[in-house]
């Protein structure tokens, strides 16, 4: 019996458009480098002398430290705050449904510069009975309010109110049936979403939270207003001293852009992690 050859062999059409395009778009990289790069008002030679000076350097670890905190503080605060949202009681899904639409609902530029002149509102802040009871411990808010705690305060809040959106998308994304078959084996609430939502859960929570992370990165250029001493603000005190505006601001961006790179990366391998099996 002789043998029949039925493979296909396919022939892609030509695609000129596809090629010209192509072409385009890489003479206009090609142009845009070139132009960047033999541009005598960039001033290089200051580029690299402060790309790693020390002062740089320390607004980089601020801003990095900044990120981190906020990052997780307001994760855990999202977290709380997602499960109150899902609470069966009326008055903690109405306190994080307040929280949720006030800190998302106003600019946070606003929100930090209240914070760094909370001490115009309470001169005083302590640890005490409420309602006019008396006050155990008691600070000047001048001095406990420093930029960085502003900052903190700022970010931290305004993150939470985000990240609690984000946790309560991922909680209401697994399937109730595991709810309750956890209930029928007699766990307890706080186990089951320990164990068995959050875990299934983070396959929709990371990706946006990642995205929040890159996000906070250049947020934190905002304390600049309220003089934070993180990347963006020292870069500004280093330029108002010898007018390298441009050359400074390309320092702070491609610091800005290796932070962001390297949570790319983070990010990528963490929805790796949580995406086995799907």
């Amino acid at each position: 019996m002789m043998d029949l050859d039925l493979r296909i062999e396919a022939v892609k059409p030509p695609r000129p458009g596809r090629l010209v395009a192509a072409a385009v778009a890489a003479l206009v990289m090609v142009w845009l480098a070139y132009t960047v790069i033999v541009n005598p008002n960039l001033h290089w030679d200051v580029i690299v002398e402060f790309l790693l000076d020390g002062r740089v350097l320390g607004g980089l670890w601020i801003t990095i430290a900044l990120t981190a905190l906020s990052m997780a503080i307001g994760v855990a605060m999202g977290v709380v705050a997602a499960v109150m949202q899902l609470s069966d009681s009326p008055v903690l899904r109405g306190a994080s449904g307040l929280y949720t639409w006030f800190f998302r609902g106003t600019p946070l530029l606003v929100q930090l510069i209240f914070w760094f002149n909370i001490g115009l509102v309470f001169p005083e802040i302590g640890i005490g009975i409420p309602f006019g009871g008396p006050m155990f411990l008691q600070w000047p808010a001048n001095e406990l309010i420093t930029p960085f705690t502003a900052a903190l305060l700022g970010l931290t809040i305004n993150e939470g109110a985000y990240m609690a959106e984000i946790v309560r998308a991922g909680i209401r994304s697994v399937d109730p049936g595991q709810r309750e078959a956890a209930e029928s084996l007699g766990m307890t609430h706080r186990k089951i979403l320990r164990r068995v939502v959050l875990p299934q859960a983070m396959r929709v929570i990371i990706p946006p939270t990642g995205n929040q992370f890159i996000s906070m990165l250049k947020t934190t250029s905002m304390v600049s207003v309220i003089s934070g001493a993180e990347l963006l603000t020292v870069s500004q005190r280093i330029y108002l001293d010898n007018f390298e505006v441009i050359a400074l601001l390309v320092v702070a961006s491609a610091w800005y852009l290796l932070l962001t790179s390297v949570a790319t990366v983070g990010q990528r391998f963490l929805e790796r992690r949580f995406s086995r099996g799907h």
